[in-house]
């Protein structure tokens, strides 16, 4: 099978209101055409400046995502295109992109990261963190930024049922924060979670975003 089989294949297991992000981090431009020639437009990149590059040499109406931990430093790489920032993990972080938006005269999409593994290695806000920064002050005036949801990692484990309580966790949470926070705002809608191994668990736990990589182009190199 080639990447445009790939896609298709998911796509094909996927319901209506499941947009399938493609994992394109790492792979060369290459790989991205062989996908977007197969119809696939949404692209979901890690890090900021080899966006930026295949954004600058790729089709404009491409989408894309940003999937990964973003320092602050690094935003100006990809605000002025970017489609949606699923990793936001601190009012820090989303007021410096609410900033570097408004000096683009946007309005970015944005997740927020939530800690649903608890793992040392990732990143992420407990719900205790996310209902103050929502309540905060700061996060009130931030006008150029607009929050459709959340996103989150589970853990690396071979235990589906470990998984689906960490997916089910996400969905409660998103729950709880569009009743108490965003009931009057229709955006708030997304869900973003699972990956290659786990999102068929996560579109049955409610998610509207997988993120999938290596199903579609194969196995990351890690030394790129």
């Amino acid at each position: 099978m080639d990447i445009s089989d790939n896609i298709n294949a998911i796509k094909a297991q996927l319901p209506e209101g499941v947009t399938l992000i493609a994992v394109s981090k790492t792979k060369p431009e290459a790989d991205i055409m062989q996908a977007y020639n197969g119809g696939q437009r949404v692209f979901g990149e890690n890090k900021a400046q080899e966006m930026k590059q295949k954004h600058e040499n790729l089709p404009e109406d491409i989408q894309w995502h940003f999937i990964g931990h973003l320092q602050e430093n690094k935003i100006k790489y990809i605000i002025n295109y970017v489609t949606m920032i699923h990793s936001v993990d601190s009012l820090k972080l989303l007021a410096e992109i609410n900033k570097r938006a408004a000096m683009c005269n946007r309005t970015v999409d944005c997740l927020f990261e939530m800690d649903i593994s608890h793992e040392a290695s990732k990143f992420g806000l407990s719900r205790e963190e996310l209902c103050m920064l929502l309540e905060s002050e700061t996060f009130k005036t931030l006008g150029n930024v607009r929050i459709c949801g959340l996103m989150g990692i589970g853990s690396i484990t071979q235990d589906r049922n470990q998984t689906r309580k960490e997916f089910k966790q996400l969905r409660e949470m998103f729950v709880c924060i569009k009743e108490k926070y965003f009931a009057d705002k229709p955006y708030f809608k997304e869900i973003s979670m699972g990956m290659t191994g786990d999102y068929d668990i996560a579109v049955e736990e409610g998610a509207t975003f997988v993120r999938i990589g290596s199903k579609i182009f194969g196995q990351r190199n890690y030394a790129v």
